[in-house]
């Protein structure tokens, strides 16, 4: 029995020598990773908040803006989870958005706010400034989720209606319905992580016909913005039905 004991605990020490490096790192990370603390005094928004007078743009999600469906079922979730409660902030690749507003992951506790919002459907997720270590997460849970915002199109043209051309690079999406009847697809929604969307107007898309959806080009239908739609470092296109239920997603 000694003996055994004496050959577990080297055995033990062997493991941790093997992996000393790996374990190191990670002890490293964890110590150099740079924390803020305050206290949540209010919320904007389902993606905003003031943390003492700090204004925090939540990293990595984007929920409903004010007369949207959700806007203020992500805004009373979020109250109920942070408002006058101690948070701590983990910041990613960017610390401030163009507006100025810091960005950030909340935490409270060891629990990821950002990432319970997509979890319940009430965000999808955003990462303008690129992808992180943590954005696969956002995506995977985004994936996973099935109500609210992620809710699935019961449209009988939800089945119909696919992608035949994504091309970010030109600003060109191409829409195919394979099924053998029309989709009306008047009031039917693509948009993409951020704030920018299209909507069409009256239109039906004939069985087995294609329609092109452009951004300042020629087209079936002009996608007008000023600059650009498709975010060059990474995006994602969401279609929904003209009840806001998603029909399909496509992300690069």
């Amino acid at each position: 029995m000694e003996k055994e004991i004496y050959f577990l605990i080297l055995l033990l020490g062997i493991l941790i020598l093997i992996n000393y490096p790996f374990l190191d790192s990670q002890l490293e990370e964890y110590l150099n990773e740079e924390r803020e603390i305050g206290i949540v005094k209010r919320i904007i928004d389902g993606d905003t908040i003031i943390m003492e007078n700090i204004t925090i743009r939540l990293l990595g999600i984007n929920t409903p803006e004010k007369g949207e469906k959700y806007f203020t079922e992500a805004k009373e979730f979020l109250e109920e989870q942070i408002l006058n409660k101690t948070i701590s902030l983990k910041f990613g690749k960017s610390r401030e958005d163009r507006y100025g507003r810091t960005l950030a992951y909340v935490f409270l506790g060891e629990k990821n706010v950002n990432l319970e919002i997509i979890q319940k459907g009430f965000a999808n997720p955003y990462f303008p400034s690129g992808k992180d270590k943590d954005s696969l997460l956002f995506y995977d849970s985004w994936e996973n989720c099935d109500l609210n915002l992620c809710e699935k199109s019961r449209d009988q043209c939800a089945n119909c209606i696919k992608i035949n051309k994504f091309d970010y690079l030109s600003e060109k999406i191409v829409l195919e319905n394979t099924c053998y009847f029309d989709c009306d697809l008047t009031n039917w929604e693509i948009k993409d992580e951020g704030r920018k969307k299209f909507i069409f107007p009256n239109f039906v898309l004939k069985e087995k016909q294609k329609v092109s959806i452009v951004v300042n080009t020629e087209g079936d239908f002009i996608w007008e913005e000023e600059n650009y739609v498709w975010t060059k470092s990474g995006d994602t296109l969401f279609l929904r039905d003209s009840e806001n239920f998603l029909v399909l997603f496509q992300n690069y």
